[in-house]
């Protein structure tokens, strides 16, 4: 009976393994495709958007509007049972009940989310809305962003969210550089917004 039981169970702690290691994807596991970690194909349920997002009280919105209400939430209130990973072409749902589910993200605009951090970090490339953390939340950062002819992209004060990320929406295809300020530690790094380009900075170490 035991062993039944154990069996019975199994494939939902697989799948809500495979949700929760989907979140943080790097490019060196399978680049603008579905997650290696996610349910196999025959598995998922392609459904539409509305779905997933209704229990949110996100149904009818664009993918813009549900990355910042997302972003801003605090992190007890993100759904646990949701995947929401930002490509640079989609927005990517995934349930932990394997149904699946896109919203195209805007033609003229990239998504951007940073994380910089003093000592921990973590490896990543597509952001995820639901399970990234950074280390320093709710934490206020003087942000530039300069684009390589010189115009100024961002130049403000901005405060982290509760997952310890601030998001920005910058023009695609732009090659720039990011200097980011707290409390004397500061950072400066490359960041551009190609097709081929990270959702998701996590490399951003201030000193």
């Amino acid at each position: 009976m035991r062993s039944a039981a154990r069996r019975s169970a199994l494939p939902a702690l697989i799948a809500t393994a495979a949700l929760l290691l989907a979140g943080c994807a790097a490019p060196s596991i399978q680049p603008k495709t579905p997650d290696a970690t996610a349910p196999s194909p025959a598995a998922v349920e392609q459904v539409d958007a509305a779905e997933l997002l209704a229990p949110l009280g996100l149904d009818g919105r664009d993918a813009r509007s549900v990355i910042d209400a997302l972003e801003a939430l605090p992190v007890d209130e993100r759904p646990s049972d949701l995947i929401a990973s930002i490509r640079t072409e989609e927005l990517l749902l995934k349930s932990a009940d394997g149904r699946e589910a896109s919203l195209p993200m805007p033609a003229d605009v990239f998504y951007t989310s940073v994380a910089p951090y003093v000592t921990q970090t973590h490896d990543c490339f597509y952001h995820s809305l639901t399970t990234c953390r950074g280390e320093l939340s709710s934490t206020p950062l003087a942000v530039t962003i300069i684009a390589a002819d010189g115009t100024v992209i961002v130049d403000e004060t901005v405060t982290t969210n509760d997952n310890g990320f601030a998001g920005f929406w910058l023009p695609r295809d732009l090659e720039s550089s990011i200097t980011i300020t707290q409390d004397g530690r500061t950072v400066t790094a490359p960041l551009s917004t190609s097709d081929e380009d990270a959702t998701c900075v996590t490399t951003l170490q201030l000193t």
